[in-house]
């Protein structure tokens, strides 16, 4: 166990006790799958599952993404998720005039990037995949959102996700760290990327994580990295550059920022943060507060900037937006060591071999 890891805070060692409490849960969980006692269920298409064995901060949906964007103009793709943090019980299927209160706020951030894609949620996924494929016959390949942990549905290809800056060898079980599944679990994965690497990881250091992860014969590891795109108004969509002239306020309610915030220490003169817990729903009040603390910087080039997933939340604010420069930045996955054509070529086989055999 690691108590250096970075979310291991000295307040959560204390915690440890109940750790145990909740590793056991989940081993004796584990267990009864693996002896068959509890079953997981299998759809005659390809189910392809996106996941982690922490909470959050991963990457999952750039993954998501990027998968969509290979995907979308060859077949007809789907994606399932929970719907997090909505205030809605249930199946739900995406549609004109769906907000991220209906969906959650991934979700509708992915609806709102392809809209052309059937985008569902349902915290119960064994029962929302016949629903969906009843609301959408023609569906030909599932995306299941953050669903590694979630073994009730036997998905045909699972992708581990796990952050360089906190690789789950070197995790705990929550809530001293933030392993919500065994770290043997990496086993049932099919590929395992290492998330939000430094764009310039070497290939010693790759090699290392590659051996402290201990992949199975049969298992692939990708590296990839985070990079930004050009910010663009909430409303508007128009684009600009950040540059080291610039100010900036940060508003963010995502897992981890910090990604984020090292990037704009170069691309931007200063920046100021308001940061909120995961998957907050922004208030009125935080929206004063945001507008207080951006009014009180004393500089005319001056920009609130915040996530995707962050803006699907604070559009509600309708015209209050018009008279600010919230600006949104968009990011994307890239494969490094050049491994791009690898990993599609595991999608497009995996797709490919299951019509065949189907």
């Amino acid at each position: 166990m690691n108590f250096n890891a970075p979310l291991l805070k000295p307040f959560r060692i204390l915690l440890f006790p109940f750790s145990l409490l909740y590793g056991a849960a989940i081993w004796i969980r584990n267990r009864l799958y693996n002896k068959g006692i509890l079953r997981s269920t299998g759809f005659n298409l390809p189910i392809i599952c996106i996941g982690n064995l922490s909470v959050g901060g991963t990457g999952k949906s750039p993954m998501v993404e990027w998968l969509l964007k290979q995907l979308q103009n060859n077949t007809k793709v789907a994606v399932l998720s929970r719907g997090y943090k909505r205030r809605t019980k249930g199946y739900a299927l995406a549609g004109e005039n769906t907000t991220a209160v209906d969906i959650g706020d991934e979700p509708m951030q992915f609806h709102n990037k392809f809209p052309d894609v059937t985008i569902a949620v349902g915290e119960e996924r064994i029962v929302a995949i016949p629903q969906l494929l009843h609301d959408r016959p023609d569906t030909k390949v599932i995306i299941l959102d953050d669903a590694f942990q979630h073994r009730a549905i036997k998905a045909g290809l699972n992708i581990l996700l796990t952050n360089y800056d906190n690789l789950f060898t070197r995790d705990w079980f929550l809530p001293t760290g933030d392993l919500r599944d065994e770290r043997k679990s990496y086993k049932r994965a099919d590929v395992i990327v290492v998330t939000k690497c430094p764009a310039k990881l070497s290939a010693e250091e790759k090699e290392t994580i590659t051996r402290e992860i201990k992949p199975l014969s049969q298992q692939r590891v990708f590296f990839t990295t985070i990079r930004y795109g050009l910010p663009y108004h909430i409303l508007t969509k128009n684009q600009i550059t950040l540059n080291t002239s610039m100010e900036v306020l940060l508003v963010s309610g995502i897992a981890n920022p910090l990604p984020l915030k090292k990037y704009l220490q170069d691309a931007s003169k200063t920046y100021y943060e308001i940061l909120y817990r995961d998957h907050h729903i922004f208030s009125i009040d935080d929206w004063n507060d945001i507008t207080a603390r951006f009014n009180n910087i004393p500089t005319q080039n001056k920009i609130i900037l915040t996530t995707e997933k962050d803006a699907v939340r604070l559009i509600k604010f309708g015209q209050a937006l018009e008279n600010y420069p919230v600006f949104v930045i968009p990011i994307e996955i890239q494969f490094l060591f050049n491994s791009t054509h690898q990993f599609t070529d595991i999608i497009s086989k995996f797709i490919t071999d299951f019509s065949i055999t189907t």
